[in-house]
């Protein structure tokens, strides 16, 4: 995209997309810098991200994704975009660097099945619903989870849905 990018990541550890993304902004605005002789921050603020663990909005992620060049007009249609993982996941060229997740290798039993019903999901376009919650959970930094983990990190006191604006109101404490 020409002012952000989007990764959907599949982490070893909680923290390492923080670390990723600290070390990305820092390193680059540094080689910027250097470039082109000029100081300062090159974003306007912190990356928006979300965790999502299941496949409706794994392969939503997916979609959102792969299809973003389309709905900011830049593409025709998914495959034309050369910085997108669209190409590879359909078969058209080598999916160097990229790792399958398991809600893409579930779309087949084989490569070609696979390719061929991410495919078809491209073609389905984009599911205003999923688009909404994604964009929402980024901005808002909640989880889009199955009922399973959304109880765990409740237990664990994260916030896993869409709270009033303004600060959190502070525990008492005990």
């Amino acid at each position: 995209m020409t002012n952000h990018v989007h990764l959907l990541v599949t982490p070893q550890s909680a923290a390492v997309c923080a670390r990723l993304m600290r070390d990305l902004a820092g390193r680059y605005a540094s080689y910027f810098n250097r470039r082109y002789a000029r100081t300062g921050t090159l974003w306007e603020g912190r990356f928006g991200s979300c965790l999502v663990d299941s496949a409706l909005y794994v392969l939503g992620c997916y979609r959102y994704i792969e299809l973003n060049p389309v709905r900011a007009q830049m593409v025709t249609g998914p495959l034309a975009y050369d910085w997108s993982s669209a190409r590879a996941n359909t078969g058209l060229v080598n999916p160097d660097g990229l790792t399958a997740h398991a809600e893409y290798l579930a779309l087949g039993e084989d490569d070609a099945a696979r390719r061929g019903a991410y495919r078809k999901l491209l073609d389905l376009g984009d599911d205003p619903i999923v688009v909404k919650s994604l964009r929402e959970a980024t901005g808002g930094g909640y989880p889009l989870v199955g009922e399973p983990l959304k109880a765990k990190l409740t237990t664990s006191g994260a916030r896993v849905e869409r709270g009033k604006p303004g600060p959190r109101k502070q525990k008492p404490s005990q």
